[in-house]
């Protein structure tokens, strides 16, 4: 479809105003690139704010600063995911990043020598995009769910508040990652009997609250191991990272005795419906009411209109760079770079090395990329 509004002119779009978005624009800010941050939320930080309500960081808040900005509080409290939206919203505010709220890109596409970014009245044409966005954007939900009985309630994790929204009796929660572990225990907690279906993921042997965690464990895993060690530059982080990004990572604040405990019941694959209710790959149908779909994301890019995804909707990518396409990049994806790469500790290596490349010699109106890749800290 041909535009015909004329569009405003803005040299860098950076789409998404979480800590990936403002950690940009935060290294852009200092080389004085003018720049626009466009976030879907109505405030800075409902990237959080919309998530469950009893939701906690699982780090720290010494580790929980964008560059620039400590966290505040207690150095070894775990903030709650309102204390982050509020600490990204101040963020923004102390360093004067130009955000626009309530702006939902629906189309990125070139025309000429410049990008195209459209979301409803509104139309800019930039020289460089940055897409700062994590892997979390459209809820994965099976297909057989649509086959579940109408009065069994169902509701992804993205959706889920507190068991408020529930209706009596019992859950089954589909997917026993960190997200599912923590839901299922508090409806467990909360008096519904809970079943919890998927593969073991394992677990860290160690509580992130003990001291020898706060003061040696958890220095060592984010400043070293998750930042320097697994990353895309050595064997061992190229080994783990196709795991982390389709399976997720270990169960961190919940241990398997914590559910056991609660009396949460650990069963198989949930695999399809039978009579409306929810069937196990042993063959057994559960007589649940209740749903909750911790399922994962699909990339939800589909709005960009150019030929930077592969067959599962991922940007073809080097450190978030695009060779195919100068002057377009990703930033929070997960391990990007490294493990870190979608942790708020982490983000700002490789937002930093975006914002360099965007400040990059030009030759012919384009980034080095060979240059841009190699841009930023080590």
């Amino acid at each position: 479809m041909l535009e015909t509004r004329e569009p405003e002119r803005v040299h860098t779009v950076i789409i998404g105003g979480g800590q990936a978005g403002l950690s940009v624009g935060y290294f852009l800010a200092k080389r004085k690139i003018p720049f626009v941050i466009l976030d879907a939320g109505a405030r800075v930080g409902d990237v959080w704010r919309n998530r469950w309500d009893s939701l906690r960081l699982f780090t720290p808040a010494r580790f929980d600063g964008l560059a620039g900005m400590p966290f505040p509080g207690p150095r070894f409290s775990f903030p709650t995911k309102d204390e982050m939206a509020d600490y990204l919203e101040s963020y923004a505010a102390h360093f004067k990043l130009p955000v626009r709220t309530g702006v939902r890109v629906d189309r990125v596409w070139k025309e000429a020598d410049h990008f195209m970014i459209s979301a409803d009245d509104t139309l800019i044409a930039a020289t460089h995009v940055v897409i700062a966005m994590s892997n979390y954007q459209e809820p994965r939900i099976p297909a057989f769910a649509t086959e579940l009985a109408a009065n069994v309630v169902q509701i992804h994790s993205r959706d889920y508040r507190n068991p408020g929204q529930l209706c009596k009796g019992g859950v089954l929660i589909v997917g026993a990652g960190n997200s599912g572990a923590e839901i299922a225990l508090e409806c467990a907690r909360g008096g519904h009997q809970v079943w919890l279906s998927g593969p073991d993921v394992g677990h860290v042997p160690f509580r992130p609250t003990s001291a020898l965690a706060r003061h040696v464990i958890l220095p060592v895993l984010f400043r070293f191991v998750f930042h320097r060690v697994l990353t895309v530059d050595t064997p061992m982080g190229r080994k783990v990272r196709p795991s982390m990004i389709s399976h997720g990572a270990p169960l961190i604040r919940q241990k398997p005795q914590d559910l056991i405990a609660a009396g949460v019941q650990r069963v198989g694959r949930t695999t399809g419906v039978s009579s409306g209710k929810p069937r196990l790959d042993d063959g057994r149908v559960l007589d649940v009411t209740n749903v909750i779909w911790c399922t994962g994301f699909e990339p939800g890019l589909d709005w960009v209109d150019l030929p930077l995804l592969d067959d599962r909707g991922e940007p073809k990518h080097e450190r978030g760079l695009i060779p195919s396409e100068p002057g377009i990049s990703f930033v929070g994806q997960h391990f990007l770079y490294a493990m870190s790469s979608a942790m708020v500790h982490g983000v700002a290596r490789d937002a930093e090395r975006i914002a360099n490349a965007i400040a990059a010699p030009v030759w012919e109106g384009r980034p080095s990329v060979g240059t841009a890749l190699h841009a930023g800290r080590a």
